[in-house]
């Protein structure tokens, strides 16, 4: 394995995706999407997770929680290594993490598996996936749509989307307005690469790198696989008591944008973040990653988690309790503080 990093430093764009083009198509999409909200609508478009409520008048009604979220280009490496019996938690999780952020409870999720031809033991080993994360969730699979297009598909390819709803009282609801400058924020580690990233990630090790999934990585310990299927965390078991016993103010899922395009939305317009860089070890795949594809540091924040799949922001006498409860499940760790001013600013230096 060669581990000579390539000519030309490599950005989440030059693998495929624009982070910035989907930002900028969003807020079409907002405009369009407001024109349809009814009176039961409760939040903006561009939230972790849509709200809506049958009851507009009850200030303590019960709030439906909604999310649809993919496994994304992770999908590749599940269809080369032939491991398919996860994906289908990776998807389930990302999205109950989604509408927990908002503090709901998963009630049901739907599925939708596309292909071009059915391969019955592939389909079952996917459904086993998502059956086994829905009920470690406490969240019934409620249904879901198989399709099958010949032509459309390659041999062996498949797609998986999912849709989760869940539900909250509605003076209950984790809202960013309730957030104020000097907050905690206190950070969840992740396990892997979770659901985002996969295109860049793919394209340092398998083609600047020329490893294949079963390659032995002696850095991470592991095969390319192994490392690259690690499921998506979900934090449910976590934060659901922190959230019940009112000490969570706001939350943010780490997702596709990293910390400084997701932490902004758990926090009100003109507050920020601080984040200390040297509160945590970066796991050993993201410093490979970086090294080998010369992937520059903005690159590296707006794409990959970094090893951080949630943050909580918690007033700071909140914080003790808050860590201690977490010990158990991670441990979390105080990552920074919300401050004055907008956009999240990274201090200190990171550890290597």
């Amino acid at each position: 394995m060669s581990d000579q990093p390539g000519d030309v430093p490599l950005t989440y764009a030059a693998a495929g995706v624009d982070i910035d083009a989907q930002d900028r198509a969003l807020a079409e999409v907002k405009r369009l999407a407001r024109t349809t909200f009814t009176r039961g609508v409760l939040s903006e478009i561009g939230g972790f997770g849509g709200l809506f409520t049958l009851e507009p008048e009850n200030p303590a009604g019960t709030v439906l929680v909604a999310s649809a979220d993919g496994v994304g280009t992770k999908l590749k490496v599940a269809q080369t290594a032939g491991v398919h019996d996860t994906v289908g938690a990776d998807l389930v999780n990302h999205c109950v993490n989604d509408i927990l952020v908002q503090g709901a409870r998963p009630l049901f999720f739907l599925d939708y598996l596309a292909t071009g031809r059915l391969d019955q033991g592939v389909a079952i080993e996917v459904v086993a996936g998502l059956a086994r994360a829905c009920v470690a969730n406490g969240c019934a699979l409620l249904g879901g749509e198989t399709a099958e297009m010949p032509g459309f598909y390659a041999p062996g390819e498949y797609d998986l989307a999912g849709f989760i709803v869940g539900a909250v009282r509605r003076d209950r609801v984790l809202r960013r307005e309730a957030v104020r400058a000097g907050d905690a924020l206190v950070a969840l580690p992740a396990d892997g690469l979770h659901t985002n990233g996969y295109s860049l990630a793919r394209k340092v090790l398998f083609d600047v790198l020329g490893l294949a999934v079963d390659s032995e990585v002696p850095e991470l310990g592991t095969t390319v696989a192994a490392v690259l299927l690690r499921v998506h965390r979900s934090y449910l078991e976590a934060v659901a008591p922190l959230v019940d016993a009112g000490l969570v103010r706001s939350a943010a899922h780490v997702t596709g944008g990293g910390i400084p395009d997701n932490l902004p939305r758990a926090l009100p317009d003109g507050l920020g973040a601080e984040i200390e860089l040297g509160s945590w070890d970066e796991p050993a795949l993201f410093r490979l990653i970086r090294r080998a594809g010369q992937v520059p540091e903005n690159e590296m924040r707006r794409t990959f988690n970094l090893g951080v799949g949630m943050v909580l922001v918690v007033a700071d006498e909140h914080l003790g309790v808050v860590l201690e409860r977490l010990v158990p499940h991670g441990p979390g760790w105080l990552i920074g503080r919300v401050v004055d001013g907008p956009g999240v600013r990274f201090i200190g230096a990171r550890h290597d």
